[in-house]
């Protein structure tokens, strides 16, 4: 549940809820990237505030906590959509004509890779390969694998995501 649509006492049932799971780790480094994971599913995204949370939990300076968040691609600090529509760059995909795909994508949602519609109901990322070669080029909306895509199927596709 992203922090911007819970007001002050779901945030802090979402920090109990948070606590509760660091509370079972192994105090230090090791547990930091299970705990960011979590956070990051409870909160939709890691706000610094959150960050900030973690850090002192574990007793980690804050740029040590965003250090690991901002290296990870799976970690954001930007509020996500409803629903990630992920396109696989890989060598396959992208002869296959991927970058077609990213354009219409881009064109359709109005945003460009790395972020999220004004509506929260898409957010537009890039990947450098599925391993559904076979297929190219490949979208994946959450979890759903869509095959030999063309920019004419963007709109069907996206329609299926309310």
């Amino acid at each position: 549940m992203p922090t911007e649509s819970c007001d002050q006492t779901c945030q802090n049932t979402l920090f109990a809820e948070l606590d509760e799971f660091i509370a079972q780790q192994t105090k230090g480094r090791d547990s930091l990237i299970p705990i960011l994971h979590r956070a990051q599913d409870l909160f939709g995204f890691l706000p610094i505030d959150v960050q900030e949370h973690v850090a002192k939990a574990l007793n980690l300076p804050v740029s040590e906590v965003l250090g690991v968040v901002t290296f990870y691609h799976y970690f954001t600090m930007q509020p996500r959509g409803r629903h990630t529509v992920n396109v696989c760059l890989g060598t396959a995909c992208y002869v296959r004509g991927a970058k077609k795909v990213v354009e219409a994508l881009a064109q359709e949602l109005g945003v460009k890779i790395g972020e999220t519609t004004a509506d929260r109901r898409f957010s537009l990322t890039a990947q450098r390969c599925f391993g559904a070669c076979g297929l190219a080029p490949v979208i994946m909306i959450d979890d759903d694998i869509h095959g030999r895509v063309t920019p004419k199927k963007i709109a069907g596709i996206l329609a299926q995501y309310e």
